[in-house]
């Protein structure tokens, strides 16, 4: 008898820790995982797009229009509805860099843009190429040296994701090959 109400008792308990833990409630300040890069998160609100960064003229897709995004980058992006939040003109980069909180090496993150590269100025870098990231798309990426993949001069945008995978503000970036009408 006392082998089972012990038994019972811890089963209880185990159910009731379970439980409470399964209420927690998210908090909206929690980090979007980033499964594809090293186990790296996007912050809930990118922020505000880099200084200096121009301002599309004629975007294919304006701010407060909603998209299909078509994008990989994170587990729950790809078919994901989205409002563009931020359209601009400039050079977007696949990187590949180590972060300097000692995470793992990340590999083809997309995107930097231009203006959250240290140093180059308006030069457009090729494969190859090294520069410093000055963004913090995610913790470890600020002050990494990073070297480019590939580049793109397509309309960058930033998008607000709002999915069951995902909650987002200001993600940064997705360009227009990325994008679909709704």
């Amino acid at each position: 008898m006392r082998i089972f109400r012990s038994i019972a008792l811890t089963t209880l308990a185990a159910v009731t820790a379970l439980s409470v833990a399964g209420c927690a409630s998210e908090s909206d300040d929690a980090p979007a995982e980033h499964a594809d890069h090293g186990g790296h998160d996007h912050p809930a609100d990118g922020g505000p797009a880099p200084t200096g960064i121009a301002e599309a003229a004629d975007p294919t897709y304006p701010v407060g229009t909603e998209v299909t995004l078509t994008a990989d980058h994170m587990p729950g992006m790809d078919g994901a509805t989205a409002t563009i939040s931020g359209a601009f003109d400039t050079t977007a980069y696949a990187v590949s860099y180590t972060p300097t909180d000692g995470g793992d090496p990340v590999t083809n993150h997309k995107w930097v843009v231009q203006e959250e590269l240290d140093g180059v100025g308006s030069e457009k870098l090729g494969a190859g190429d090294t520069a410093t990231i000055t963004a913090e798309h995610m913790s470890g990426m600020q002050g990494a040296e990073a070297t480019i993949d590939s580049a793109t001069d397509e309309t960058v945008y930033m998008v607000d994701i709002d999915s069951p995978e995902m909650t987002m503000k200001r993600h940064k970036w997705v360009v227009e090959s990325e994008i679909q009408p709704k």
